[in-house]
């Protein structure tokens, strides 16, 4: 049977030569959503490894983010959208109710919180925001020299050369399952010695459905994906499939791996997360129960692994894994991210931005499923060879050295506007 973890503190952290008495400090970013609420997770079950001393939040739940920082007894708390007095109020009563009524953090709150607090200095900052939102705290973090876990997949894809100019080598630590599946794997052997990456996809809880069949489907329908317990957005991008091209891109950007080497393959079990196949015909994979935990605690630890942060596969049970090729007929996402992301300059920044809008518009009910991805593409043809130009860089390549963060966020504005013109929201840039 798999080894059972007791409960309790947990191991503290180690080192090249043994046991470290000090924790590793933590800055979590977005630590009332999926990512932020299982980092804490982690970090309850491992008192002497780690000490998060920074939280932020949107403000949807400043009730839970009140609870996080009392229990934890974080220095400093930053809120993006909330008035400094309904913070404060909030953080009060969860310490009057935990009986710490002296406890008083720091409270930053407004649209820069993220990216001050980002920038303190600490062992490593999680992002787990989602959304181009992070793209703004992603390059302050990594200004400031911290270590980077990133699970907020969409700062390096809007911000790729921006990134990757300040980023140190082994500064960014992947928390996307995939992508830390891969660097995991990538440790049994040089780069020189890879021949591809494949990146696996659950296929969401459209599998095997035509592009007719999705035509009526439903934004309930979309969130009841059959493995993982993620967010709207990311729920419903993986769904449409545009999660999984936006993880093709950010495995180019992470691994320097050319795009017509890495393979999507389609996993329902999702238990391997990803693979890397060598050139002497050898594939490495990660296999493990889908848990966020495992990723999440060798993100915060890199490049040690944490004892019991998610339960092993039982080897001693019957088991069948299944791949499929991706359907890109029914699933056009990936396909285009390719082309997005081939491009490069602005282009990322236009396909992730335009998904944004349409992910709300599909849940708001105003367009249907497919019709976020067709407009997408849409806004993407516009980009490239329409009178954005005039707005903002289409394509110029991936490592365009002029690109910067004004370009980025002019795209991003811009795609917003197209994407609402297009679908007929509001009065929108032509």
């Amino acid at each position: 049977m798999p080894a059972r973890c007791a409960s309790g503190r947990g191991p503290r952290r180690l080192s090249d030569n043994g046991p470290v008495s000090e924790p590793r400090t933590v800055t979590l970013l977005g630590s009332t959503g999926s990512i932020g609420t299982q980092a804490i997770d982690v970090v309850r079950a491992n008192p002497g490894r780690f000490r998060v001393t920074v939280l932020t939040a949107g403000g949807g739940n400043l009730a839970l983010l009140a609870r996080q920082a009392v229990e934890l007894g974080v220095e400093a708390v930053g809120v993006a959208n909330a008035d400094p007095a309904d913070v404060e109020r909030a953080i009060g009563a969860a310490a009057q109710e935990a009986g710490h009524t002296a406890y008083r953090p720091e409270i930053l709150t407004g649209p820069d919180a993220n990216a001050t607090l980002a920038a303190r200095p600490v062992d490593v900052v999680l992002n787990g925001i989602t959304g181009s939102i992070g793209l703004a705290p992603t390059l302050a973090a990594l200004t400031a020299g911290n270590t980077l876990a990133l699970a907020n997949k969409e700062s390096l894809i809007v911000g790729g050369p921006l990134v990757k100019a300040i980023a140190q080598p082994d500064q960014i630590v992947p928390v996307d399952s995939e992508h830390s599946a891969l660097a995991q794997c990538l440790r049994g052997g040089r780069a020189s010695e890879v021949r591809q990456l494949v990146v696996t996809a659950s296929g969401g809880p459209f599998r095997g459905r035509t592009r007719e069949e999705l035509n009526d489907v439903t934004p309930a329908q979309a969130l009841a994906h059959p493995t993982w317990d993620m967010g709207r957005v990311v729920t419903t991008n993986s769904a449409t499939l545009v999660n999984k091209g936006l993880e093709v891109i950010e495995a180019h950007l992470l691994f320097d791996i050319p795009f017509d080497r890495i393979t999507v393959v389609v996993h329902p079990q999702s238990v391997i997360h990803s693979m890397v196949e060598f050139v002497d015909g050898s594939t490495l994979a990660q296999a493990s129960p889908p848990d966020m935990r495992l990723p999440i605690a060798l993100g915060m630890a890199w490049p040690d692994r944490v004892p019991c942060a998610t339960a092993p596969c039982d080897w001693t049970k019957a088991a069948t894994w299944e791949f499929f090729p991706l359907d890109d007929e029914a699933f056009p996402a990936v396909a285009l991210a390719r082309r997005v992301g081939s491009a490069g300059g602005t282009m990322p920044a236009v396909y992730n931005a335009a998904n944004e809008v349409c992910v709300d518009a599909f849940h708001d009910g105003r367009i249907r499923f497919t019709e976020i991805v067709d407009t997408i593409a849409r806004v993407v043809d516009d980009h490239e060879h329409g009178p954005a130009a005039q707005v903002c860089r289409a394509g110029a390549g991936i490592d365009a050295p002029t690109l910067d963060v004004h370009s980025v966020l002019r795209a991003d504005q811009w795609a917003r506007a197209r994407a609402r013109a297009v679908l007929g929201l509001d009065e929108g840039t032509s």
